[in-house]
């Protein structure tokens, strides 16, 4: 079983059907056989996108509540963070390679753990070649069909 950092811009993509990508999509499929991790910031930056989304009508509160269900049936464990280290280092990281705070958590638990990172963020792939993380590249890739997603909202 293979370990990597997956970030939100991979996993809403799962959501959207206008944002699909063949490698958020051969993320999802690697997940029968390798484990995600994400930084403890990654539940409140899930919910604040599912509920922007809910807000403007792209998503109905069913729609979340299955997509939430989905996600939480998937491999994926969260690492656990102190606040005093989040405000420290996880900003000076972010301000050093001028990113968000949220996408420097990501690049901070891959370096720290020595994990590859699926990311579809160009900031964060930027980020991550300059301090020499890996980018997780699954192995092969297809097509899921419409209804292992979330519909769109009609």
């Amino acid at each position: 079983m293979t370990r990597f950092v997956i970030d939100n811009s991979v996993v809403m993509t799962w959501c959207f059907e206008d944002e699909d990508s063949a490698y958020a999509e051969a993320v999802l499929e690697s997940l029968e056989a390798d484990q995600a991790v994400v930084p403890s910031v990654w539940p409140l930056e899930l919910g604040d996108v599912l509920l922007v989304a809910e807000r403007k009508d792209r998503l109905s509160q069913a729609e979340v509540a299955r997509f939430l269900a989905l996600v939480g049936a998937l491999p994926i464990s969260v690492e656990q963070e102190s606040a005093e280290r989040m405000l420290r280092e996880i900003v000076a990281l972010a301000r050093d390679l001028r990113l968000t705070a949220y996408d420097a958590s990501y690049l901070d638990l891959a370096m720290r753990s020595g994990l590859p990172i699926a990311t579809q963020d160009a900031s964060l792939l930027k980020a991550a070649k300059k301090c020499r993380v890996p980018v997780y590249k699954p192995v092969g890739a297809r097509k899921k069909s419409r209804n292992e997603r979330i519909p769109p909202h009609s």
